[in-house]
């Protein structure tokens, strides 16, 4: 789950330790006192994840109730959107128990700490893929549009879904072995959900997990977005030029950047933070700690926050999205606002085709 802290051990006796002070598995107690983590955790930490959890829940909210409300008329890409909103969804909802354990500790149990961890794990890694998968099937919807016609069907595109759900579960299930509420050192009463089960194994699934992380959650959606935007990009190029096109264009590359910028300052830190677990750097000491702790709460909260971009750059760019949500709007306030309902019904002539029309059926 979010900030986890299993690699920095805290003193909560404000005793005034230096960095030669050491526990007896050998590593450093630091003074929390004078310590910027205080302020972070207690600061930036829970008003970021508050303000995403409150964006994303309302951006992803709004596209699930969309999508449904034209459930048994949804297109191959609103089917992959369906599942992106709901993963999106639930990776949220464990913002507000990271937020809690760092204000209060661990306080909802062990039960809990294996079902939020998994929940987290898992909605992580589906929402990296099905973005990927998204990728994927615009650019068979662009590149290879007629051998594409017998893949790109909704019942194809729920079973992969399916398969990938069921594929992450198993990815995340490890988690629920290994995550366990310990305190956070033998002489606290603060506590933590961490990987504490089954000794050395529990440190050695953390390892493994990050590794695999990198690969499911940044690196291989990454490639996968860069290579069919690329290939969707040159071929919208080589075609007749439009507005619509030009834009779909500039939003192939917008997604693809979007999702570098907000997840590689993560993948970087955490993969500085794990080189040192493995002594590959140098010795841990207070400073570099402090450093590594803030460095993986700040880029981790940038991370998550590209939950509440989802909707916007997948779904509310287009035309046909826009006025259906202005629709639903409309219709649960019972009042039609004359520039809303211009929006939504106006179909006059002298209109911008370009506008009107869904850059989904391109990005």
């Amino acid at each position: 789950m979010p900030t986890k802290l299993e690699d920095y051990v805290f003193n909560d006796t404000h005793e005034n330790y230096t960095e030669d002070s050491e526990v007896p598995n050998g590593t450093f107690i630091c003074d929390t006192d004078t310590d910027p983590l205080l302020l972070y955790h207690t600061v930036f930490l829970p008003l970021v994840y508050s303000m995403v959890f409150l964006l994303g829940l309302s951006g992803n909210g709004l596209l699930l109730m969309v999508l449904l409300q034209r459930r048994t008329h949804l297109r191959v890409t609103d089917i992959y959107l369906l599942h992106l909103a709901l993963a999106d969804l639930l990776l949220l909802c464990t913002l507000p128990f990271a937020v809690t354990q760092t204000l209060m500790g661990w306080v909802f149990g062990n039960f809990m700490c294996k079902f939020v961890g998994l929940l987290n794990r898992l909605n992580l890694v589906c929402g990296s893929l099905l973005l990927a998968g998204i990728g994927f099937d615009r650019y068979l919807a662009i590149v290879h549009v007629v051998s594409s016609l017998q893949t790109r069907r909704p019942q194809t595109v729920h079973l992969i879904c399916a398969l990938l759900w069921l594929f992450c579960l198993a990815f995340s299930m490890p988690d629920v072995v290994f995550l366990s509420v310990e305190p956070i050192s033998n002489d606290s009463t603060w506590l933590q959900c961490q990987y504490n089960s089954h000794g050395i194994h529990s440190n050695n699934w953390l390892l493994v997990s990050r590794l695999l992380t990198h690969l499911l959650c940044f690196l291989l959606p990454l490639i996968i977005m860069g290579y069919c935007y690329t290939a969707v990009v040159f071929t919208l190029y080589r075609s007749q030029q439009s507005l619509e096109k030009q834009g779909a264009i500039r939003l192939a590359m917008v997604i693809t950047l979007v999702f570098c910028l907000f997840w590689l300052p993560y993948n970087i830190t955490l993969i500085v933070d794990t080189l040192v677990r493995l002594k590959i750097l140098p010795e841990k000491t207070c400073q570099t700690r402090n450093a590594l702790s803030v460095g993986l709460m700040v880029t981790e909260s940038i991370g998550f926050s590209h939950c509440c971009l989802n909707p916007i750059l997948y779904a509310f760019v287009g035309v046909r999205f826009r006025n259906d949500l202005l629709r639903l709007l409309s219709k649960n306030s019972g009042v039609c606002w004359p520039m809303l309902c211009a929006r939504c019904f106006s179909k006059a002539p002298g209109l911008d085709m370009a506008s009107t029309t869904s850059t989904s059926q391109y990005i």
